[in-house]
C-alpha cells in the first residue's frame, strides 16, 4: 500500500499491482478449472444475497487485497454460473478463455472507440472484426457495421436506418412530429419474433402496435403468402410498411424463416429487409448449415451477437448494414469538439458517425482475440457440437414415453414438454369433457419440474410458451456442453417429472 504521507489514491506500485494481477489470474484459472462441479444456480436465498452486499459507502479507501477477498467470498459464490456446461437458460455466451485477458487489456488502455483519434488501434480492430463476421456468414465484406451492447441496440441501429432510408419523410430534424404522417409498420413472425423488435419500435416512437405479427407455418417459420396479404391490406388502409424482419435462429425453437422469399418480397416492394440473427446467424459459417440461410446475403441489415453463439462474454452484439452510407445518413452529426485539431484522412473512421453511441468501450478486443484463437475451423467444430447436443436431446425426448417433442432440432435452442403417457393418450383422443384443467396441470407440472431442477443447482434452464402451452426450453449455447451433460440433465428432468406427477395426481382432479 501507499507509504506514510502518500495520498490514499496514489497509484499502486508495479510489484503490488503484479501480485494483485497474479491473484486475479489464479482466480480466473481456478474458476474455469472447477466450473463443471459448481452449482449452476446460486445456492442461497435472495435475502442472503441482498444481505451479503448491505454495506455503507466506504468513507476511506480499502486494501485491494481485502477487495479481492470480497470478490472471492461474495461475488463469485453468489453468481449464476453461465460458463457452466449445464447452463441452458437465456442465450448467453459461455466465455472464451482469452476474453477476460483481452477485456483487462482493453480496460487498461481505456480507448474510447467512438472516434479514430482517441482509439486508432481500437477502431481498426473493430473494423476488422466487422469484416470478419460478414465474411464468416457469407455477407458482403464491404458492409457497414459496428459492435453494440447486444441484440436490442443492434436491432435499433438497423431498424432506425431502415426507417430513415425507406420512408418518404425526413425524420432526422423533426422526428415524427410532422403532420400528415402515415402509420409506419414493420413485420415479424407471430410466434418467434423477438421482444427486442417490439422494444425498438417503442424506442423509435413508432409505438408497439406498429409491429405486425405475421402468421407462422407449422414449423414456426413466417408464412410469406400471409405476409404479402398483410402488406397489401395495410397499404390499402393508408399505412406505410417499411421493414420486414426475418428470423435466423429464433428464440424458442431456432427457426430460420424463408429468407430468400422474404428478400424477394422486400425487393419487389422496396422494403428494408432486416435479418435478426442474434441467436443463430453465425451458424451460416458451417458449410453443411449454409443452405438454411439462403437469402440472408440479400438483407439490408443483419444482427448477430458474438456474446451468444460465438461464446464471447458480455457485452458484444453486432450489426451489419449493407450500405455504409445509410448508417452515415442516419447517425452522422456535426460537433466541432469531436473533430479536434488533427487533420483527417479517409482512413480516420469515427464510429460515432455510424451508430447511436458517442462514447464506446473497446468491446472488439475480446472478439478479435477469440476469432484469432479458434479460427473459422475451430468455431465450426464448436457450433457443430452445440447442434449435435440439441439433436441428441431430441432423440432422448422422442424415445421417452413421458416427453413430447414440439419441434424438429434446428440449431442449438430446443424446446419440449413433459406429458405423462396416460395424459398424452387422453389428449390424443379427448373424451367428451372439458380438458382445460388437464392443460393447466401440464403447464404447472412443466414449470415445477424446471424450478426444482434449477433450484437444485444441477442445471439452469427456463420455460417458454409454445402455441399457448408451457414447455421446457434449453439453450445449448456453451462450448463446454457434452452429450453426457445433456443426458444427466434429461434424466433429472424425467425423474423430477415422474415424482411430482405421482405426488400431485391424486389431488389434481383431472378428467383423465
Amino acid at each position: 500500500m501507499a507509504s506514510d504521507g502518500e495520498s490514499p489514491i496514489a497509484e499502486l506500485d508495479s510489484d503490488e499491482f503484479r501480485e494483485l494481477g497474479y491473484r486475479t489470474v489464479d482466480l480466473i484459472a481456478d474458476y474455469y478449472e472447477t466450473i463443471e462441479g459448481r452449482p449452476v444456480y446460486v445456492q442461497a436465498s435472495p435475502e442472503d444475497v441482498v444481505a451479503a452486499f448491505e454495506e455503507p459507502l466506504p468513507e476511506e479507501g480499502e486494501d485491494p487485497e481485502a477487495i479481492l477477498d470480497a470478490v472471492e467470498e461474495r461475488v463469485v459464490p453468489y453468481a449464476t454460473h453461465n460458463p457452466s456446461p449445464r447452463y441452458f437458460g437465456f442465450v448467453m455466451g459461455s466465455g472464451t478463455p482469452l476474453a477476460p485477458l483481452a477485456d483487462a487489456i482493453a480496460a487498461t488502455v481505456n480507448m474510447n472507440t467512438g472516434g479514430w483519434h482517441p482509439a486508432p488501434s481500437g477502431t481498426e480492430v473493430e473494423r476488422r472484426c466487422v469484416r470478419w463476421l460478414a465474411e464468416a456468414i457469407g455477407y458482403p465484406t464491404d458492409t457497414g457495421g459496428l459492435l453494440t451492447s447486444g441484440g436490442t441496440m443492434a436491432n435499433f441501429t438497423a431498424l432506425m436506418s431502415g426507417l430513415r432510408d425507406r420512408t418518404g419523410y425526413e425524420t432526422t430534424g423533426a422526428g415524427l412530429q410532422g403532420d400528415d404522417r402515415p402509420r409506419y409498420t414493420l413485420y415479424v413472425a407471430d410466434h418467434e419474433g423477438h421482444s427486442s423488435v417490439v422494444r425498438v419500435a417503442d424506442m423509435l416512437n413508432l409505438g408497439r402496435d406498429a409491429v405486425q405479427r405475421v402468421p407462422s407455418n407449422e414449423d414456426f417459420t413466417m408464412d410469406v403468402d400471409a405476409l404479402e396479404r398483410m402488406l397489401e391490406a395495410d397499404e390499402d388502409e393508408g399505412d406505410q410498411p417499411f421493414c420486414v424482419v426475418g428470423q435466423a435462429g429464433s428464440i424458442n425453437v431456432s427457426a430460420i424463416d424463408p429468407l430468400d422469399r422474404i428478400a424477394d418480397v422486400c425487393a419487389e416492394r422496396d422494403l428494408w429487409f432486416h435479418v435478426d440473427g442474434a441467436c443463430g446467424a453465425v451458424g451460416a459459417m458451417v458449410p453443411e448449415f449454409e443452405s438454411r440461410y439462403a437469402g440472408m446475403e440479400q438483407a439490408d441489415s443483419v444482427t448477430l451477437d458474438p456474446h451468444k453463439w460465438l461464446f464471447v462474454p458480455y457485452e458484444c452484439g453486432a450489426v451489419l448494414v449493407r450500405d455504409r452510407d445509410v448508417l452515415a445518413k442516419t447517425f452522422s452529426m456535426h460537433a466541432s469538439y469531436l473533430r479536434g485539431s488533427v487533420a483527417e484522412t479517409p482512413e480516420e473512421f469515427d464510429y460515432y458517425e455510424f451508430g447511436p453511441q458517442i462514447s464506446r468501450g473497446f468491446r472488439a478486443l475480446k472478439l478479435w482475440a477469440s476469432l484469432k484463437h479458434y479460427g473459422l475451423e475451430g468455431y465450426r467444430e464448436l457450433l457443430r457440437k452445440s447442434v449435435d447436443c440439441a439433436v441428441h436431446l431430441d432423440g432422448l425426448v422422442r424415445s421417452h414415453d413421458d416427453f413430447v417433442a414440439v419441434q424438429e432440432p434446428n440449431l442449438f435452442i430446443y424446446s419440449f414438454r413433459y406429458v405423462p403417457t396416460d395424459i398424452g393418450e387422453t389428449l390424443a383422443a379427448p373424451p367428451a369433457v372439458p380438458l382445460e384443467r388437464v392443460h393447466e396441470y401440464l403447464d404447472e407440472l412443466n414449470q415445477a419440474i424446471t424450478d426444482e431442477v434449477v433450484q437444485s443447482g444441477l442445471a439452469f434452464l427456463t420455460t417458454t410458451t409454445i402455441r399457448q402451452r408451457r414447455a421446457l426450453r434449453t439453450s445449448i449455447c456453451s462450448h463446454r456442453t457434452t452429450e453426457e451433460d445433456i443426458e444427466t440433465v434429461f434424466d433429472a428432468l424425467a425423474e423430477t417429472g415422474a415424482r411430482l406427477d405421482e405426488e400431485w395426481r391424486e389431488s389434481a382432479s383431472l378428467p383423465v
